[in-house]
């Protein structure tokens, strides 16, 4: 397997390969950002003086990181403090960021099986690539800055019979892709509300996910 490297994700080796594609989200389903998160928010809190509820932030993790600043600065800041927090995420967020159970043997039952990785997540480009980067995720293909069914195109693109997430919005993503939505309680919503949701399969975690991928590359 190999890292990503310093290469805009359409430059990335494995791109066009064929064979088994499966996509995953990255936040709460391959990386565990919870810790760097927090650490940047509290940052902006302590630079801004407007108190954050980092604990209540975190249980947010998904969608679009503006959708989050709005809670916490009026519209007309929000576009300022997205910067803000993108220039802080490399140095405080990336280094406490640690993978997921299972992430590791989860990408290696995909490659065992002659299979491709694509990550699609709604953290944008730069982070994600930074992220996947320090982690040592062995993957074919980064894709960054969307979110719920915009993740549809990226997914279709690549092929992916598969998309692995946490949110109800990956559900929405592989609906948009026309692939089997794998939804993992390892992020704000339980099992319950993601098979309500709709999630084709849902699994505890990313430990439980070579037993089901061997079930479904054999089908």
């Amino acid at each position: 397997m190999w890292n990503v490297p310093d290469l805009p994700s359409s430059e990335i080796p494995g791109r066009d390969g064929a064979g088994l594609a499966v996509g995953f989200d990255l936040d709460l389903t391959l990386a565990d950002t919870r810790a760097g998160i927090s650490a940047v928010y509290a940052a902006i809190a302590a630079e801004t003086g407007v108190p954050i509820d980092t604990d209540l932030v975190v249980r947010r993790i998904g969608p679009p990181l503006e959708e989050e600043l709005a809670y916490w600065f009026p519209s007309g800041e929000v576009p300022a403090m997205a910067a803000r927090y993108r220039a802080l995420y490399a140095d405080i967020a990336v280094p406490a960021t640690v993978v997921m159970p299972g992430a590791v043997a989860a990408l290696e039952a995909v490659r065992a099986r002659g299979g491709r990785v694509i990550v699609v997540s709604g953290k944008n480009q730069a982070d994600t690539e930074r992220t996947v980067r320090y982690l040592g995720l062995g993957v074919d293909a980064v894709v960054g800055g969307l979110f719920g069914s915009d993740k549809g195109a990226a997914l279709r693109e690549h092929g992916a019979r598969a998309y692995i997430g946490d949110h109800t919005g990956d559900v929405d993503a592989a609906r948009a892709a026309a692939a089997v939505a794998v939804a993992v309680a390892t992020g704000s919503f339980d099992s319950a509300a993601l098979t309500a949701y709709g999630a084709d399969v849902v699994l505890p975690d990313l430990l439980a996910f070579p037993e089901w991928l061997g079930d479904f590359a054999a089908a």
